[in-house]
Formats: structure tokens, sequence, C-alpha cells
């Protein structure tokens, strides 16, 4: 009983940088630089979509719901992180973690299965471009769209649901600069079995999600070889070339961060590798989706002159 109550009433450290006190300026000026940047980019994405009724396409419509996972996602890691550089405010509640860590779960998962979806969107698109039309239609994409987001906000439960009877009865030192399952897992006194399968079960979404991606791109890329006109497969490349560089980051980081045995662990090097997907990945996202993208500049110049006309 004693212990129940003790569990229920939890409150981490969390670690962070704090090893390296000379660098607190620098990190914060940097970690503050990506966050805005991060936020800035995917906003510009979500908004220059919204206003420009050419860029009103499935494939669109599922970079604007994997801008906003990256907006979503990136604030909840950098804003109590930032909040910890600036106020010295390391101290979490187990409601404030176990919230945290659904979110951030929440937001992987539903990420996993939409760069899933989006390989699919690009299959139909180039393998069967007489019925993209037809079968990418606004009901299927707002469905699968909101099948993501039904999935990734139920499978994490069962992990949030077993973390909440965990005990934590030594260390409450929490070595990482979030609430992570993972470093959880390390202080805790309890038995981790069932979590440790639990995450194992949610980590076998991701290669089934990387298989399909994977058998995507092998029919994309014979019917790419089929196409006679060099622009024709140019372009028919240009179309998937964002989309795989996106899939290659993410999928790289989180299978080196949690498809290894609890054993292996080192926090240190789970800090920067989680660095790789919190903050590089969505970092670069607007950037390989809009530079590389000749439609989107087109559009996003086309809103540039309407707002320079509007205004004079």
């Amino acid at each position: 009983m004693k212990e129940d109550n003790l569990s229920s009433m939890e409150e981490f450290l969390i670690v962070g940088f704090s090893d390296f006190p000379q660098l607190k300026v620098p990190l914060f000026i940097a970690f503050l630089l990506i966050y805005l940047i991060t936020v800035m980019g995917n906003l510009l994405i979500m908004t220059t979509v919204y206003s420009n009724s050419l860029l009103h396409t499935p494939m669109y419509f599922f970079i604007t719901n994997l801008s906003f996972i990256e907006i979503t996602y990136s604030s909840i890691i950098f804003l109590p992180m930032l909040a910890h550089f600036f106020l010295d405010a390391t101290h979490v509640s187990l409601m404030g973690c176990l919230l945290q860590t659904y979110l951030f779960m929440v937001m992987v998962v539903t990420e996993v299965l939409l760069l899933t979806v989006m390989a699919y969107d690009r299959y139909v698109a180039i393998c069967n471009p007489l019925r993209y039309t037809a079968i990418m239609n606004k009901a299927a994409c707002m469905g699968m769209a909101a099948g993501c987001w039904i999935v990734g906000s139920t499978v994490p439960v069962p992990h949030i649901v077993q973390m909440s009877y965990l005990s934590f009865c030594g260390s409450h030192r929490i070595n990482h600069f979030f609430c992570d399952v993972t470093a959880l897992i390390k202080i805790s006194c309890s038995s981790t079995h069932v979590i440790e399968i639990l995450t194992y079960t949610l980590g076998e979404i991701l290669p089934l999600s990387f298989f399909l991606i994977i058998t995507s791109y092998v029919k994309i890329f014979s019917s790419i070889l089929k196409i006679k006109s060099k622009g024709g497969r140019h372009k028919a490349l240009s179309t998937c070339g964002s989309h795989l560089t996106v899939v290659i980051l993410f999928y790289g980081s989180v299978c080196t961060t949690y498809m290894r045995p609890t054993s292996t662990f080192s926090v240190k090097d789970n800090k920067l590798i989680s660095l790789s997907y919190i903050a590089v990945t969505p970092l670069s996202n607007p950037f390989i989706y809009s530079l590389k993208n000749k439609e989107f500049l087109r559009a996003l110049r086309r809103q540039r002159v309407n707002h320079e006309q509007h205004v004079t």
C-alpha cells in the first residue's frame, strides 16, 4: 500500500544535458532555433497548401497532416526542454511524464502509419494514374488520415496503463531530455516484462509498415522503368524522392533507438539518436518537401505575389 501511494505521487528529475553546464546557453540557443525553424517551416507548408487550390491534392493533404505531426511532437519535447534550460525547471510529476510519453508515442505511431499511406498514394499515382482520382478521392483520403490518427491514439494506451503501475523506489533521475519509455524502464524497481513485450509488439508496426513501403516502391520503380520518356521518368522519380528521403531518415533513427533489447541501451547514445528524429527529421521535412518541389515553389511564389498585390 505504501509503495502504491509512493508511485502515485512520484516526481522525477529530468537530467537532460545538465552534464554539460558549460554548454547551457549554446544548447538553449541551438534548440530554440531548431524549434522555431521547425514550427515556421511546417506552418509555411500548411498555410501554403490551404491557401492554394492547386495544391488541394491527396499528396499535399497527407503532407499537411505530416507537418502538423512534426509541429506537435516537436512542441511536446522542445517546449519543456527549453523551459528546463531557461527556468531550471527540471522536475516533472508522474502524470506529466506519462502524458508526455503518451503524446509522443501517438505522434510517432501516427507518423509511421501516415508515411505508409503516403507510399500507397505514390503507388496509385504512378502505377495506376488513370484511376488515381477515383481511388484517392476526398472521402478515401479523409478516411485514411482519420484511421492513422485513431490507431495512433489507441495503440499506446496499454503502454501508459502499464507504466502507471510502475514503482520507482530508487533513483528518480531520468537520464534523458524527455520522459522516454526506455529511460523510465531503466529507473523502475518493478517488473517491466509486460511493458517490454508491449514495446516489441508495438515495434512490429515498424517492420510491417516499412515492408509495405518497400513493396510499394518496388512496384513504383518497376513502373518508372517502363516509361520511355526521360522527362517522364524524372518527373515520376521527383514525386517519390522527397517521401523516400523522409522515410529513410525517420525509420533509420527510430529503429536504431527502439528496436534493440533494453540491456544494450546506452542512454547517452540514445540522447543523440533521439535528437535525429525529434529534431533533425521535423526540421528537414519542410526543406525536403518544399525546396525540392517545383509545384510547391510555384504556389509559394504565387501566394507572395498575391499578397504583395493585396498590400499595394
